[in-house]
């Protein structure tokens, strides 16, 4: 069956810079760039229920009209001006997958392939039935149409539709009228800010934070490392307390001092990927607003205390630039890169994925060094290609903090990935309760 909807209008417009960000991301990363897909299960909540798969169709036909990233495809072709845009289509139908199995397996499974940008609708849907009511509603999304945000928008509008049939006041801003915003003379002033940032830091960080190939890569050479951890997740809380931050950015300055070390560098450049809903224009649109900023952090610091403090301005500074236009950004690594007499990219990128944050000073050290029997350290995925050496993902799991390590072997050995992930376990858990001197040593 189908998702049918019909919305106000068909209209085409630039890409917005989110859009570039993660196209650059996507044709970088092919064929493996189903890497970029990611989805949703939602439980029909039982006030819902008992729901039918037409009444779901419906619904969901609701949700895409309201967010019409939903129903917007990609197009290579030529557009007045330069490069990729956007079309926007007022009527059409989604296909859905209807299934009797576990919601995760469904989910991985509409996931595992990647979308056909110009073709394909950005969204793929699955209904869970149990004795002929549906019981779980899956979505995938294509990362040019939303990030993790905007998906957790998605999911909320889905759920008061589940609850309430309708949902309230006008429709969201779209990404089309994002695009023109940014292209407008107010855009135009924002970028050039983030622009004058990205060059001046190009031309101080290292050409990239992993240069030196490693003796034997593994075969696809692309791995991923899952450390799940309460005790880091303890740790960081208490940490985090203790220098009045967010545990993101405890974890950002920790990442950091650990790659730095691993690159044997004394400044760690890191590419944070920012969500950029801190504007007005931007907090409630399901689009890909999600984009690289550029953190900067001298690592010749005399304790991890004192590591922290510098990381605070930083951070800030680093959440700035990310957004801005890549094609600014593009153009400015080819121009200095030109004048260094090397290629600058740092290959090494941060993504807390959490939806929510949360210190606390009470942890005691027997309990946190007890828990850290319980870590486990998994190798959950291997692929060909990647658009990035060494990327850091954070996530909430059942067992504690998850944290990802995706890397390329040819620069990054798994013997030394896993060292890195026990190493942030173990930095974080001794600064949460020592003072911990040369944290790059």
């Amino acid at each position: 069956m189908d998702i049918r909807f019909s919305g106000s209008r068909s209209e085409i417009a630039p890409l917005t810079w989110g859009q570039w960000a993660i196209w650059d991301a996507i044709q970088k990363t092919a064929p493996d760039d189903h890497y970029f897909n990611f989805g949703r299960v939602l439980a029909v909540p039982k006030r819902a229920r008992p729901l039918t798969v037409e009444r779901a169709a419906e619904l969901l036909g609701a949700l895409v009209e309201r967010h019409e990233s939903l129903r917007t495809r990609l197009r290579t072709g030529p557009y007045p001006g330069a490069g990729p845009y956007q079309a926007l289509e007022a009527t059409g139908a989604i296909p859905v997958t209807v299934s009797d199995g576990d919601p995760e397996k469904l989910l991985d499974a509409l996931a595992e392939t990647a979308f056909d940008y110009e073709d394909e609708w950005p969204l793929r849907v699955g209904l869970v039935l149990a004795g002929g009511e549906v019981t779980h509603i899956v979505l995938v999304f294509c990362h040019v149409a939303a990030d993790g945000l905007g998906a957790a928008i998605a999911i909320t509008d889905l759920r008061l539709l589940l609850l309430r049939g309708a949902l309230p006041g006008p429709p969201p801003p779209s990404p089309l009228d994002l695009a023109r915003r940014q292209e407008s003379d107010r855009g135009l002033k924002v970028a050039g800010a983030a622009a004058a940032y990205w060059e001046s830091e190009y031309r101080r960080i290292p050409p990239t934070m992993f240069d030196q190939p490693t003796d034997a890569p593994e075969n696809p050479p692309v791995w991923r490392a899952q450390l799940v951890s309460r005790a880091l997740e303890l740790a960081l809380q208490k940490v985090a307390a203790a220098n009045t931050m967010s545990t993101s950015t405890v974890l950002l300055a920790a990442t950091s001092a650990l790659a730095g070390r691993a690159g044997d560098h004394d400044v760690c450049a890191m590419l944070p990927i920012v969500g950029n809903r801190f504007r007005g224009d931007t907090a409630n649109v399901v689009t890909t607003l999600s984009q690289e900023g550029l953190f900067v952090l001298d690592l010749r610091a005399n304790s991890f205390r004192d590591l922290l403090r510098a990381a605070r301005p930083a951070s800030l500074r680093a959440y700035r630039s990310a957004y801005h236009d890549p094609r600014d950004r593009n153009r400015l690594a080819a121009q200095v890169s030109l004048e260094r007499g090397t290629p600058i990219h740092p290959y090494c990128c941060f993504n807390d994925a959490r939806l929510a944050d949360r210190v606390d000073p009470s942890h005691d050290e027997l309990t946190v060094r007890r828990a850290m029997d319980a870590t486990t350290l998994t190798w959950p995925l291997s692929q060909e290609k990647l658009n990035c050496r060494f990327c850091l993902h954070v996530s909430g799991e059942p067992g504690g903090l998850g944290v990802s390590l995706t890397a390329d072997t040819r620069f990054l050995s798994r013997k030394a990935m896993e060292r890195y992930l026990f190493d942030l376990e173990s930095l974080m858990v001794e600064a949460a309760f020592h003072e911990v001197l040369e944290p790059i040593g």
